[in-house]
C-alpha cells in the first residue's frame, strides 16, 4: 500500500467524500467511517506535514474510488478493502491524530449514528505486542 497510495490521490475530491459518506456511512459501518473522519480532520489541520497529507488523500481518493479490489456492492466484504485502506492511513499519521481530532470524529458519529459505545472506536489505537 505503501507506494500505492500515489496513484489514488487524484480521485479524492472533498465533495465526493461528503457524498459517499452519506450515502454509505452506514453500510459502511462506525469504524471505516470514524478511519475516514480521523483522515479527513487531519488533513484540515494547518499542522499536517505535506508527506501526512499526501497519505491521507491516497486513503481517502480510494474509499471514494467507485471501482475498487472488491466492490463496495457486495454486502459485508465491499467495504475491507477501503477498511483496509483507512486503517493503513490512520496508522501512517497516528502521530498527528489528537485528542480534539478524535473528539471531532466522534462527534460526526454520534450525529450520524445516535448512540454507540465510544470504546469500539480505539480499534485504530489498540497497541499489538
Amino acid at each position: 500500500m505503501e507506494d500505492d497510495y500515489r496513484s489514488y490521490r487524484g480521485h479524492y475530491d472533498e465533495d465526493a467524500l461528503w457524498r459517499k459518506l452519506s450515502a454509505f456511512a452506514r453500510k459502511a459501518g462506525i469504524k471505516v467511517v470514524y478511519g475516514v473522519l480521523l483522515l479527513y480532520y487531519v488533513l484540515k489541520s494547518p499542522t499536517t506535514s505535506k508527506g501526512d497529507r499526501a497519505k491521507i488523500i491516497g486513503s481517502l481518493g480510494y474509499f471514494i474510488l467507485p471501482i475498487d479490489i472488491i466492490p463496495d456492492f457486495i454486502q459485508v466484504a465491499g467495504y475491507t478493502d477501503d477498511l483496509a485502506a483507512i486503517v493503513w492511513g490512520v496508522y501512517c499519521i497516528a502521530k498527528s491524530i489528537t485528542p480534539e481530532i478524535k473528539a471531532q470524529a466522534a462527534a460526526k458519529l454520534h450525529e450520524w449514528f445516535g448512540d454507540f459505545d465510544e470504546k469500539m472506536l480505539d480499534l485504530f489505537f489498540e497497541k499489538r505486542s
